[in-house]
């Protein structure tokens, strides 16, 4: 699996790469001007641990010739491991529904047939190292590394239905962030929800209160 980019590849990302791999798969090819993590036939996967933000341009180009499937890891567990202490669960725990910090990125990715997002719920040791240059020279602990643990779970967006599928069961007919906040855990990732299905045009805005915007599905 030796190939372009691999020398500046972190654990997770490497790891991830190794478990989706078949055989006949090429990995860090060039396709065009970009290097891939994975080639398979007509079909391209990236394992993408950082903002989808900064793919909107291979994505644009990719697109029009490959199927593209977007592996995005979310950390449901991290243990803490700073220089020879004893490892510690960190209190921060994400869910599938921190995958909507990324989606508003490009919220109408999911509109293209040749996309995928999959979700992959993992455990990770995360490994800090104490930098006096950090934090604005006040020093600080930073990551140096991401080491996967174990997979949870693995949930795959292919169309506008999946993240609809997001939304409370039994939400009313007409309804704010309020009523969605309770479901996805927070009324940050509920605002991110409603914008994203907004910009796919699955929800509209009927009118704005004092408690907030109310909205109704369109289908």
């Amino acid at each position: 699996m030796n190939g372009i980019g691999t020398l500046n590849e972190r654990s997770l990302h490497r790891s991830l790469k190794e478990h989706l791999a078949e055989r006949g798969d090429e990995f860090e090819v060039p396709v065009g001007d970009f290097v891939v993590d994975i080639r398979r036939g007509s079909e391209i996967i990236e394992i993408q641990t950082s903002s989808f933000g900064s793919m909107a341009r291979k994505l644009d180009v990719l697109l029009d010739e490959y199927t593209v499937r977007i592996v995005h890891p979310i950390a449901t567990e991290t243990y803490l491991h700073r220089d020879r202490r004893k490892p510690r669960r960190s209190p921060k725990k994400g869910s599938v529904y921190s995958l909507l910090d990324e989606l508003v990125s490009l919220p109408t990715m999911l509109d293209h047939p040749n996309l995928t997002v999959d979700a992959v719920l993992v455990s990770v040791d995360k490994i800090q190292r104490f930098d006096e240059r950090a934090r604005r020279g006040r020093g600080g602990w930073t990551t140096v590394d991401r080491r996967l643990r174990e997979i949870h779970d693995w949930q795959r967006f292919k169309t506008t239905d999946d993240l609809l599928a997001l939304l409370p069961s039994e939400l009313p007919p007409l309804f704010t962030t309020a009523d969605i906040a309770p479901h996805v855990g927070s009324r940050t990732a509920a605002q991110r929800l409603t914008y994203c299905l907004r910009q796919l045009g699955s929800i509209e805005m009927v009118d704005r209160t004092r408690s907030g915007v109310i909205y109704r599905r369109t289908n």
